[in-house]
This record gives structure tokens, sequence and C-alpha cells, in this order.
């Protein structure tokens, strides 16, 4: 025994040696660890397994470090079918006792018999999926799932346990007696077993009886042979045989006889054995496809949530893919913008901003967008605005159309734009185009000499005046000085609303 303290040997005294540390409670310890470990010893040699592993739990409590305990505790739980409880205690001693410890033995031997161990993993697994079963109402497969792991696993006290319980469910108490026995002849105190066994004796009215059968029926057979024995033995004292004269017609009465007996013998003890053995060869391959099916399904619901697992990551990796190539297509036509308005190709820089989801920039790409439109339009309006002017006192009122279009597309609050493109329309005799700019002028700037102007030109009146004259699409007699304070004001001393009025009016 070594002080917990320091390390070093105990002798005799409550202190320790070295340290000085009281160690008499740990010495206690001890003591209490050992008298636990031997009477759990004592419940595991007569099967009481439960008690043994209440014991050794004990005993590990006071000292974890006591290894008989914890290998004897390993194999109680081996034998009750539990091998992870098992290997879980043995390599836990065989890590604080790496020599000459009897758990690297038993460790060894499960990793040999590498068969076993995989037939015992299955069975737990195929247990975990049969109480998944319960969970869902799906007894019938649960049952079949059971007996599959019991015939594999025979030591499993908590397969027995939930197959009685299934049994009890249904009401069939009898067999669910059946498995309880079982149980009872691995772990004779197990708690569950006799509840359970409890509460089936209260249903049937019978208590169970956990002597074995054939010792009885033995028994009563002994009995009975004596009985007859003894029987024929005074008959034959009794009766003396005594000769009779048979004919050809008893005799043939006779066979007859003999030969409905052996009929009727046939019918009522051959046929009913052969008509069991047959249904129960039905019985078994019943259980057999049955079990078989159950795997299929339980495999079927594997496979169909791992395909909606990877359905799941496909439209997840489909929209990623999706949205990085919207992103990458909006930032090649921003690039392409960029690269025609370097070029000086603003009708194709346009064209690609045009084509541009601003939704799929980030903010610095958004500014760069909204920049570059800022200087496009603004160069292309300036173009199409110049050009069209042109175009109409070059008297090419077409082109004019054309271009001053693309223009008031860009702005379509640009005065001049509208004025020279309503007077184009105008000119060429489309009287609705150009009323519908006259229009436009007069909801841009109302209240303003340019909305009065826009409406002289809209009157039947204007027109056929103008049919003599050369109307200035500007709506001012010397050029451009006025447009640009009309809004307000009409002009600096509020008096020139009337002249500009009357020479647009004049042409």
């Amino acid at each position: 025994m070594k002080c917990m303290n320091c390390g070093a040997e105990l002798n005799d005294s409550a202190y320790c040696p070295k340290c000085g540390c009281d160690v008499s409670v740990q010495k206690q310890a001890i003591v209490l660890s050992g008298l636990y470990y031997n009477q759990g010893l004592e419940k595991a040699q007569v099967r009481d397994l439960s008690g043994a592993i209440d014991m050794l739990r004990r005993s590990l409590k006071f000292n974890k470090l006591n290894v008989p305990a914890r290998n004897l505790l390993g194999l109680v739980y081996f034998e009750m079918g539990e091998v992870v409880a098992a290997l879980s205690e043995w390599v836990i001693s065989k890590n604080i006792q790496p020599e000459n410890n009897i758990a690297a033995e038993y460790i060894e031997n499960l990793q040999q018999d590498a068969n076993r161990l995989d037939i015992i993993n299955q069975t737990i697994k195929k247990y975990n999926i049969a109480l998944e079963n319960c969970h869902k109402g799906n007894e019938d497969v649960a049952m079949i799932q059971l007996k599959k792991i019991l015939a594999q696993n025979p030591k499993l006290i908590k397969g027995y346990h939930l197959l009685s319980l299934l049994y009890i469910r249904q009401g069939e108490y009898e067999k669910a007696r059946k498995q309880l026995k079982k149980a009872i002849r691995i772990d004779k105190t197990n708690t569950t077993t006799l509840r359970f066994l409890k509460e089936i004796d209260e249903q049937t009215g019978t208590s169970t009886s956990f002597e074995p059968r054939f010792s009885i029926w033995s028994s009563r057979d002994n009995d009975r042979n004596t009985d007859e024995t003894a029987s024929e033995e005074g008959s034959a004292k009794a009766a003396q045989p005594a000769f009779r004269e048979t004919t050809a017609g008893s005799t043939v009465f006779n066979i007859a006889i003999g030969l409905l007996i052996g009929a009727l013998a046939v019918w009522f003890l051959i046929m009913p054995a052969r008509t069991q053995r047959i249904m129960q060869e039905a019985d078994r391959k019943t259980s057999e496809y049955s079990s078989r099916a159950a795997e299929a399904d339980t495999r079927i619901t594997e496979l169909s949530q791992q395909i909606e697992i990877s359905e799941e990551t496909v439209n997840t990796a489909n929209t990623q893919i999706e949205t990085a190539t919207a992103k990458s297509t909006a930032y090649e036509s921003l690039i392409k913008a960029v690269n025609a308005y370097n070029n000086g190709d603003l009708d194709l820089a346009s064209n690609a901003l045009s084509s541009v989801d601003v939704s799929k920039l980030t903010p610095e790409g958004k500014a760069i967008y909204d920049d570059l439109v800022e200087k496009a339009n603004g160069e292309l309006l300036r173009g199409y605005k110049t050009d069209g002017i042109s175009a109409y006192e070059e008297e090419d009122y077409q082109t004019a159309i054309q271009c001053l279009e693309a223009a008031k597309a860009i702005d379509s609050s640009d005065y001049e734009v509208l004025s020279y493109l309503a007077h184009s329309y105008r000119m060429t005799g489309d009287t609705a185009n150009a009323d519908i700019n006259f229009q436009l002028i007069i909801d841009t700037y109302p209240d303003t000499v340019r909305a009065d102007n826009a409406r002289v030109y809209m009157s039947e009146e204007a027109l056929a005046a103008a049919e003599n004259g050369d109307g200035n699409p500007s709506g001012n007699s010397g050029g451009d000085e006025n447009t640009g304070d009309e809004e307000n004001s009409g002009s600096e001393d509020g008096g020139d609303n009337e002249e500009d009025y009357e020479e647009d009016y004049e042409g």
C-alpha cells in the first residue's frame, strides 16, 4: 500500500513514514474496498450478477485502483452480454497495472476471436435498432430482430427483458415467462427480471416455478412405469391364456381389423407429427423471410436518408454555383464596360452596363458601377444631344429623332432634348409624338415659360402658323441665354415671359 500523498510505501503506523500524512482513512477505504470485493466475488459464484455488480462498484468507489475488483466486474459484464462495458473495465485495469494483469489475456482472447467480437457488436447494434422500432411502434419487426439477436448472443439480458416486455404488451404471458426464465438462469437476482415475473404472475394467477421440468416428468414416468408393471404382473397371474379355434372368416376379419387399426394409427399418430413438422418448417421460413425483410427495410431507410442528405448537399452546391456564376457574369460585364469606356467605345460600354446585375456586386463593385454609369451616360447624353441638334439644324429630322430619342432614354428631363425632339416630330408631321414630348415638357417644367411655349405648339393654331415658318425648338427667340432660370421666374424682371411667349408663338 502506498501513500496517496507522496507515493511512499506505508507501514502499520497511521501516518506516512515519509511525509507524515494521516493515512488512517485511506487504509480504511482500502479495507472496505477489499471487503466489498469479497462479497462481490461470493455473489458472482452463485450467479447473483446484479448483486455482484453492486458490490464491485462499491469496492471501486473506495479504491479505484483495485485491479482484481475491476477485472471481476468486467467478467460479470461479459457474462451478462455487455461486452463493451467489460472491455472498458479491462482496458482501465490494464492501464493501471500493465504487467502481470489477467485483463490483458481477456482482451487478447477477444481480439483473437474477431468473428465472435464482430457478432457481439452486430447484436448490440441490432438491439438498438430493435429498441428504436419499439419506439416507432414496429413491435413485430422488433420481436423478429430480438429473436435473432438472442440466438447469436444468448447472454444479452437486456434482449430477454425487451422481448418479454413485448410479449406482455401483446398478452402472451407464457412466452414472456419463458424468456424471463432464460434471463433468470444468467442473473438470479436481476430486479427487472423479478419485477416482470411478478407482473406476469399477477396477470395469470399462477406463480412461476424455477425448477426444471424434466425432473418432474421423469419422476412421474417412473411412477407410471412402476404401476403399469405391477398391474401387468397381477393380470398375468389372474388370467390364464385359453386355446380358441379360429376359422378363415375370423382370420380375414382380424386382418381387416388390424389394417383398420394401422390406418387409424397412421392417421392419428404419424400424420399430425408430419403436419406439425411441416408447420414448424413453414414458421421457420416465415420468420427467416420476415427477418430478411426487416433488415432490408432498415437498409432501405438508411439508404433513403443518405440519398436525402446527398440531394440536400447537391442542391446547396448548385445554389452556390449559380450564385458564383451570377456574380462572375456581373463582374465580367462590368469589366467589359470599363474596358470599353477606357477605349472610347461608349455604345459598347452602355450595352455592357445594361447587362450588369447590380444585386450581385459588392459595395466596392457597386461604387465602380455607379461612377461608370454616371460618366458613360453623361458623355453619351452629350454626344447624342449634339448630334441630334446638328441634324435638326441641317433639316435631317429622322436622324435628329434617332439621336434625340437615345438622349431622352438617358435623361428624360433635359429640356433641350425634349424641345428639339418635339419639333423634329412636328417637322416630319408626326403630331402625336410631338404632343407627347410637348406634354412631357409641360409636366417636367410646370408654371414656366417652357410649359407655356409647349402648350402653344400643341394648339392647332400654332401648328398652322408654324407651317409657314421655322420654329425655334429651344423656346427662346435669341438662343439659349434665358433657359437657365426660366424654371422658377422666367426672367429676372418678371416681364419677359410674355415677350418670349410671343416670339415662340410667331415662329
